[in-house]
């Protein structure tokens, strides 16, 4: 394996290096050659033979394929179209259907020439940035900037482009100036900044390249299959390798912005709570009192060595939250995950303030089971012996302690839940049920797996309540959906949950290739080859699992489900499993008289009014495509801004996004009055005690 890091090019220096190894060029480069190395079609062989035989979708590469990697790899360099022109575009346009052609012959030159033109033009426009800050800018002039992607155009010559830049220009000082960061201070910032920006584009080398273009053509089939480049899978394996310590959270490069994807239940992140998924990572600083490294279009692996660090740690980062242009610090304690911190936790609630009441006129009682993942010490678990750490076996324990305490019904919340374990998945839903199927998986080749819960005999067989938000996905989806094929429980939340359906594996490129353990880092492919299903045969896939009960909540438009991700696969359906369903636990008519008393409750709420008018104006921040650049008036904005800030924040947690454990608010009273009214039907009509 040759370890780039080897390589210690003085800065600045354009140099050529070629290193061959079994007959393979391995090459860094400061400039881009014409003629890409040799390596690179044998990284395009493997992924064309791969997606065209493993693949789960078993599409061609064709000309509609073609299209798809066109459109990603342009807007992924400049997703606000302010690099290239028009007339750049209109000459790359020629190949837009000829690339599926160009790769069936591993011909990866396209992506050369594009990045070519790109660092070039990276170049330009750095030197009007250094003209722009050293001129005078009106601040008084009423102007706008697009800052809606999707919205954006190219500009038709160099004047328009340069007029964008100058306007990109006062936007980052007006931004800089809520940030109490004014005058020479801020013009220097962005001098920085901006100089930062040249030295990357010129240090990237042709693995990157070549990741970029890739990566245009996996998530041309379906949006979670991937290449990582040399550097970038040798990272991935040295984080592998080591005990997690960091902040535990995820992040994603979305639009060529740092994005937190998901905060990780359990990590520092989620413990100290000032986090939020789809925050916007524009600085890092180290201790206390480090300086502040402006990250602002950084690669992202770099943003990741910055943030992540020893435990015990503290990491400074600077963030820009949705709807909101000021940037924030917040401080964040570095430390390991351990699996206490993401466990599930149970509290049971006396329901004496429900109108439902039990046949004698005492008050229901409700467990209540937080379960933010489904982990497993596999370690631990392949030692034997009973000291592993278990979700099924934390959750039967809780579920015992409830019978103890004489419960009347359980409620499951997994609005926080993105997935983990497929056994505990499978575990945890044979604890509600006696036993049979639990999620059906199909391969690329077409085949369906059952697998079931084979343990008889279910721990609770009282009325129960699955609590989902968009944000629970995977694994969290064949427990609900389960659940609901088995007419074993009412679910309650969301209109559905995320909707990832589908499987990937990661596979090394270089020993696939060349057929022995030790060959070159080639990098390594992440590939959707299965996809789940429920009992009754509907996959997971983009539609997930609708709710039975919807409730308002901020989480449902804060978070993007899967179907509305490009090339998202769709959903399907594979014959239905042999299921039992309970008889009298779910009933329509009792159904539908919960859905309307529980609307009923919600229409005459304050507390969910305010909600609704909170998500009223989340949608019109979400929705807004320009800004304006008049001091005034971009002031007016951030201070109305600022008034609704920290009551979005609140109700960001109100419906379990970003909170940790049980708390007691309207929204679980609400999802408890479900409950307590479920119960009183269920104990109405003979069903089995649990």
């Amino acid at each position: 394996m040759i370890d780039r890091r080897l390589f210690g090019f003085p800065a600045g220096r354009f140099l050529a290096v070629a290193l061959v190894m079994n007959g393979l060029a391995v090459t860094g480069w400061s400039e881009i050659p014409e003629v890409p190395p040799a390596r690179d079609r044998h990284v395009a062989f493997y992924i064309n033979s791969f997606l065209a035989t493993q693949h789960l979708s078993k599409r061609a590469l064709d000309d509609e394929v073609s299209r798809r990697v066109f459109k990603s790899l342009l807007e992924g360099l400049d997703p606000l179209k302010l690099y290239f022109l028009q007339s750049d575009i209109d000459a790359f346009r020629a190949n837009e259907t000829a690339l599926d052609d160009q790769l069936k012959q591993l011909n990866t030159k396209f992506s050369h020439d594009v990045f070519r033109v790109y660092a070039d033009r990276v170049r330009e426009r750095m030197a009007w940035v250094e003209e722009i800050l050293n001129g005078e800018l009106d601040f008084g002039t009423d102007e706008e900037m697009v800052v809606d992607a999707d919205t954006a155009v190219y500009a038709v010559d160099a004047g328009e482009s340069r007029d964008r830049w100058r306007r990109r220009i006062k936007y980052d000082l007006l931004v800089l100036k809520l940030n109490k960061t004014e005058g020479q201070e801020a013009r220097d910032t962005l001098r920085r900044r901006y100089k930062a920006v040249r030295q990357r584009t010129e240090q990237t080398d042709s693995d990157e390249v070549l990741e970029r273009y890739m990566n245009a053509l996996t998530t041309s089939f379906d949006p979670h299959s991937t290449y990582f480049s040399p550097g970038a899978f040798e990272d991935f394996r040295i984080r592998l390798g080591l005990n997690y310590q960091g902040i535990g959270a995820e992040l994603e490069n979305r639009d060529g912005q740092a994005i937190i994807r998901r905060i990780m239940p359990g990590g520092a992140a989620a413990k100290a709570g000032v986090l939020r998924e789809n925050d916007r990572v524009v600085s890092v600083g180290q201790g206390e009192d480090g300086p502040m490294v402006d990250v602002v279009e950084m690669k992202l692996d770099d943003i990741i060595d910055l943030i992540r660090g020893k435990e015990g740690t503290v990491v400074r980062i600077g963030l820009i939250r949705e709807g909101d242009p000021a940037a924030q610090t917040v401080s964040i304690t570095r430390a390991r995950i351990e699996l206490n911190d993401s466990a599930a936790s149970g509290k049971v609630f006396d329901l004496d303030w429900s109108a439902a009441k039990k046949a004698d006129g005492s008050p229901f009682k409700v467990g209540v089971i937080d379960l933010p993942s489904f982990y497993l010490d596999m370690d631990a678990a392949r030692h034997g012996g009973d000291a592993y750490k278990s979700s099924t076996r934390d959750v039967k324990a809780m579920l015992d302690d409830f019978k103890r305490q004489s419960v009347d019904a359980v409620v499951l919340d997994l609005r926080r839940n993105g997935g983990g374990s497929l056994s505990e998945a499978i575990g945890i839903t044979g604890l509600f049920i006696d036993e049979g199927p639990v999620v059906q998986v199909k391969d690329s080749a077409g085949r369906v797996d059952v697998q079931s819960d084979v343990d008889s005999g279910a721990v609770w067989q009282g009325p129960l309540v699955v609590v989902i938000s968009r944000f629970s996905a995977s694994a969290s989806e064949i427990v609900a959906g389960a659940i609901q094929d088995y007419r074993r429980g009412v679910i309650v939340g969301d209109e559905s949950t995320h909707g990832k359906g589908t499987v990937q594996s990661l596979v090394e490129v270089g020993p696939t290739v060349m057929k022995f353990e030790n060959a070159i880092n080639l990098g390594a492919i992440k590939i959707t080859m299965q996809q789940f299903y429920r009992p009754n045969g509907d996959s997971t896939q983009n539609r997930g699992v609708l709710s039975d009960i919807t409730l308002p909540s901020l989480s449902s438009h804060i978070a993007k489900g899967e179907a509305d991700l490009d090339y998202a696969l769709a959903f399907d359906h594979v014959p239905a499993a042999d299921v039992k369903p309970f008889d009298k636990l779910v009933v329509d008519d009792v159904v539908a008289k919960l859905r309307e008393a529980s609307s009923k409750r919600i229409g005459s709420s304050s507390d969910f009014a305010k909600l609704t008018e909170r998500i009223a104006r989340y949608d019109v921040d979400s929705a807004r495509k320009t800004i304006p650049l008049n001091e005034t008036k971009f002031m007016e904005l951030r201070k109305q801004e600022d008034a609704e800030k920290t009551e979005r924040e609140q109700a960001e947690t109100l419906d379990g996004h970003g909170g940790t454990g049980i708390s007691r608010n309207f929204y679980l009273d609400e999802v408890l009055a479900i409950t307590a009214e479920y119960a009183s039907a269920v104990s109405g009509s003979g069903a089995a005690s649990p």
